[in-house]
């Protein structure tokens, strides 16, 4: 199994950064601005995106975490016994602008996913979405807002977002599957 280096933790730090200072740009009342992390990875991410928006507000950002494993459309496919995570928002998003991060985007179905799951807790002014990477083979129409690395991969390719709250290590790799 063939493995490239894509990122090093210096460079998703600088890239959490860019989103960071992007979000704070675009939106110019951030007092009514989420951050929710997709579990699993999305979650330690939006909480290190969470760390540099408030460096750029000079302020604390409010942050949860959103379990999308009852809202997936290939639930059947997964497993009979889904494991249902926990939710956490301890705010309300009614009203509020989400910014959903997650790791990677590819087909699109996990954001429909968290979408969908969003709107049981309410309903929110907008959403939009930051990713670690990019790598394209949509199968719905969902783009994100926010990219740290746009990349064009094979069906054989597999991206890994490494986290160190899981990983122990911060990293992004590619993997051929082959």
């Amino acid at each position: 199994m063939v493995t490239k280096h894509i990122m090093s933790e210096a460079q998703m730090d600088a890239a959490m950064m860019k989103m960071a200072r992007q979000i704070v740009r675009r939106n110019k009342n951030m007092d009514d601005i989420v951050l929710i992390g997709i579990r699993s990875r999305g979650v330690p991410l939006s909480e290190w995106l969470g760390r540099k928006v408030s460096e750029v507000l000079k302020r604390p950002v409010d942050v949860g975490s959103l379990d999308i494993n009852l809202y997936r459309d290939d639930l059947s496919e997964v497993d009979e016994q889904p494991v249902v995570r926990k939710t956490e928002l301890p705010f309300s998003i009614s009203g509020k602008g989400i910014v959903l991060v997650d790791d990677v985007l590819y087909t699109g179905r996990t954001i429909r996913a968290a979408m969908d799951a969003l709107v049981d807790f309410g309903r929110p002014k907008f959403v939009q979405l930051a990713v670690m990477v990019d790598r394209g083979w949509r199968e719905l129409p969902i783009q994100a807002d926010y990219v740290a690395k746009k990349l064009k991969t094979s069906a054989t390719e597999n991206v890994k977002v490494l986290v160190a709250e899981m990983d122990g290590e911060n990293q992004i790799l590619i993997k051929d599957k082959k």
